[in-house]
């Protein structure tokens, strides 16, 4: 990377992804990384990912289009790992029209994304109702049931599109497929066939106008040395294979993934960027040691504006974990952090960082990361407490000007992480962002 004044040239094709449960502001940074790269890849997840983004105190949310397509000299990528919802895709960039940002011509799609229809999300609605109080608290956004169809080899491409006879044939079968286990197991209504079909025909011309095979681009991109980020969604903690499972996500959401998601070789990624919150939030059920409740967790929620991009759902606050921040560091091979929403922790008299777990029912697992769910519940975080700053840092873009305590606080979490932190958030603006050491 390359610093000129308060702007960062990325220099090398980069994943940046979170390390925590998702939430952590990655579409802040990645827009703030991308002014100079050639293409943002999005890799995996779905409509289910809210990334937030601030230019000029205009607020704009992108679901499924990476983020760095503000930047006009971006061409923006939703790659094969991605289950795609065409209609919401069509109506992403039409919210992107009314803001003056005429991107069209700057999205493609691959045509392996496979594809997310409405009997999906009455699946995945109809799934958590049925959980009761066990649910997992899924975006009910149907990405759980695509990744399903994906995996059964069931499921419908973006590439099937071009052959509508076919293709209403084979949904016609998963319709009917859905439509049984929706009336005659979870008893509710089922989805209508012409309905569903009339949608995607609306969108059919203008998603196929957009789609081609990625896979062609690669040898390309790297045979011009084109500048590409990775743009990873939901968070590590959320993967399904190496997050707290079974309060995960449907997709592989570490750096690895970027290959697999998208079809670029693993030798041509060359760094990782993690981005953490200062502190720590979650949405939906799952484990959370840290946990806050009462008066604190309301103030924080409140200022860090701890609400859903994508659901409107409250987050749940906690502290900053190390211990499962190493494991996303480790697991992801990450080389920089950026930390988050510094400025939302500017008037606490008191911080606190967890730095180790006291397992209550079986000292051997103390410190270590607990495997089953019932293991969880006997996880006692140990905490080291910081002075607070009690000072603004919100909108500083100089490290040097934050307060004293609050470069401590900073100093003190990449020492025990031992991984540089390079980028601070001080705001949801894209230049309210201090780079260090970069």
């Amino acid at each position: 990377m390359k610093i000129l004044g308060n702007n960062v040239m990325i220099k090398e094709n980069t994943v940046i992804l979170g390390t925590q449960w998702g939430d952590e502001g990655k579409g802040k940074i990645v827009d703030f990384l991308a002014k100079n790269v050639d293409y943002v890849i999005r890799y995996q997840g779905g409509h289910n990912a809210g990334h937030t983004l601030v230019i000029n105190e205009q607020k704009i949310v992108l679901r499924v289009i990476p983020s760095g397509i503000l930047h006009n000299n971006v061409t923006a990528i939703i790659a094969n790992g991605v289950v795609l919802s065409p209609i919401h895709l069509i109506n992403e960039i039409d919210m992107l029209k009314k803001h003056d940002y005429h991107v069209k011509n700057r999205v493609i799609v691959s045509k392996s994304c496979h594809l997310i229809f409405s009997y999906h999300i009455a699946m995945d609605i109809a799934r958590e109702k049925r959980r009761g109080k066990s649910s997992i608290g899924t975006t009910q956004c149907g990405i759980g049931p695509a990744y399903e169809d994906k995996v059964a080899r069931r499921g419908l491409r973006v590439g099937d599109l071009q052959d509508w006879s076919l293709f209403s044939f084979q949904i016609k079968e998963n319709i009917d497929y859905y439509n049984y286990q929706l009336e005659n197991f979870y008893h509710v209504e089922s989805v209508d066939y012409n309905k569903v079909l009339n949608g995607i025909f609306k969108v059919k011309d203008a998603i196929l106008k957009m789609s081609k095979d990625i896979s062609e681009f690669f040898e390309r991109f790297v045979n011009d040395k084109k500048i590409i980020i990775f743009e990873g969604a939901q968070g590590t903690l959320l993967d399904i294979d190496h997050g707290t499972y079974p309060y995960v996500t449907s997709s592989n959401s570490i750096s690895s993934s970027a290959c697999t998601g998208s079809g670029i070789g693993l030798s041509n990624i060359k760094s990782v960027f993690g981005v953490a919150k200062s502190y720590l939030t979650r949405v939906g059920n799952g484990p959370f040691p840290t946990e806050i409740f009462g008066s604190l967790n309301s103030h924080i929620c409140t200022k860090g504006n701890e609400f859903g991009s994508a659901t409107g759902r409250k987050r749940r606050i906690g502290w900053l974990d190390s211990i499962l921040l190493k494991r996303s560091i480790n697991i992801n091979s990450i080389s920089k952090l950026c930390l988050t929403k510094l400025d939302v922790l500017d008037d606490l008299k008191e911080i606190k960082i967890c730095i180790g777990y006291k397992n209550t029912k079986n000292p051997n697992l103390n410190n270590k990361i607990p495997f089953c769910q019932d293991d969880w519940q006997s996880v006692e975080p140990i905490y080291e407490v910081i002075e607070g700053w009690n000072n603004k840092t919100s909108g500083l873009t100089d490290f040097c000007k934050l307060p004293i305590l609050a470069q401590k606080f900073i100093l003190r979490v990449e020492e025990i992480l031992d991984v540089p932190i390079n980028i601070i958030s001080t705001g949801p603006d894209r230049n309210q962002t201090i780079i260090r050491n970069l």
